[in-house]
């Protein structure tokens, strides 16, 4: 197995999980190839200030004001191999920084987790000012014609029909790689569900639902909360707020007018390092189907409840986790206890989700890529 001295991992940091997805593949290369020089760089960093704004706010500010149009946009941009040259010659345009970054460094292998950077190697290697091998991780389960570059060594995908899919699109078949998404390590380790319970203060015989603030507003979270509140089976909800202390101040307020023998018990937390432990502590996340999340759950052997998933990708990553028999829809939140009622009122369905979630879940991913990408023939 060969090894690599510089190793540059590319993320870009419109939306957390590009960059989450980098940092497990960083942490599986320093513990599989010790020796290596491994380097994370966020490719936003190298562009200039103006682009840089514009590529990390304008997802988000969709996704809160216009997640219509942006669906529509995501639709209309999903054409393979169409429109490479404009977007190429704006990204070339604003990454400059990013060109001089790639020279100097002169990595032995560039490992992209967004398609920016690898859309700039891709023309790099093209003109022979680059010769490094380039591996590209598709971060979602579907994948979207921006994904798809000229030049590279390897693509990882989440799902065999991605494989397919892009071989019909005439990525050759060797130079795909079914691994799932990368995931942080610690997701592949064992943890007890009784004994994450404890450490968390969590009671131990009651169905436990996990709800994450990333990719809600205020709102959204207070009123599936108070949707919850409709439900017949006695359950606990941790709330994660993260670094939103307005949201957990408003949630707080709602544990202080709940008696102890509730039904339905709240328990709100602020920003944590300790998903993995809340995880294995759970039962059921709720929640935005983003690539990132939906795979650290599923490590953890949660069935899924996807909540109004915003139109484009998380869509799309519904229609797969639907379809795989790991997950619910709901699109209504006045009917989110019925459904999950009726869930948790047939053991057999539930347990014959929880079989299919650990069929599915990749929790070794991020090992899984590094593998691949040591077992690569050097070009460099």
């Amino acid at each position: 197995m060969k090894k690599f001295g510089r190793v540059l991992v590319l993320s870009a940091s419109a939306g957390a999980g590009h960059v989450r997805a980098a940092q497990a593949v960083e942490k599986a290369f320093r513990e599989l190839d010790a020796a290596a020089e491994v380097r994370h760089v966020d490719t936003l960093d190298y562009t200039n200030k103006v682009f840089r704004h514009l590529y990390a706010k304008a997802y988000l500010d969709m996704v809160q004001s216009a997640p219509t149009a942006l669906g529509w946009l995501y639709d209309r941009l999903d054409q393979p191999w169409q429109n490479e040259r404009r977007r190429l010659a704006l990204d070339r345009l604003n990454t400059r920084p990013f060109v001089k970054l790639l020279k100097e460094y002169r990595p032995d292998i560039t490992v992209c987790t967004h398609f920016l950077p690898a859309e700039i190697i891709s023309w790099l290697k093209a003109k022979e000012r680059l010769t490094n091998p380039q591996a590209i991780i598709v971060t979602d389960f579907d994948v979207h014609a921006m994904w798809l570059c000229h030049h590279y060594e390897q693509y990882f995908v989440a799902l065999e029909e991605t494989r397919v899919h892009m071989e019909q699109l005439g990525i050759p078949a060797g130079k795909i790689t079914v691994s799932g998404i990368p995931i942080d390590p610690v997701f592949a380790q064992p943890k007890d569900k009784r004994e994450m319970r404890a450490k968390h203060g969590l009671a131990q015989e009651c169905v436990t639902l996990l709800i994450s603030a990333g990719g809600f507003g205020v709102g959204s979270v207070e009123h599936i909360i108070e949707a919850l509140g409709a439900l017949r089976h006695a359950a606990q909800v941790i709330a994660v707020c993260g670094r939103n202390e307005e949201l957990r101040a408003q949630l707080e307020r709602k544990t202080e007018g709940r008696a102890a023998g509730d039904r339905v018990a709240l328990k709100v937390l602020g920003y944590t390092t300790e998903m993995d432990e809340l995880m294995a502590a759970s039962d059921i996340l709720l929640g935005k189907p983003g690539g990132l999340t939906t795979s650290e759950a599923l490590a953890r052997g949660l069935v899924l409840v996807v909540v109004n998933p915003i139109p484009g990708q998380e869509e799309r990553n519904s229609d797969h986790l639907l379809e795989e028999g790991v997950a619910l829809r709901c699109n209504n939140l006045p009917a989110l206890a019925y459904k999950l009622d009726r869930l948790l009122a047939d053991p057999a369905r539930f347990a014959a989700m929880q079989a299919n979630v650990r069929r599915f879940a990749r929790p070794r991913a991020a090992f899984e890529i590094v593998d691949k990408l040591l077992a690569l023939p050097r070009t460099g």
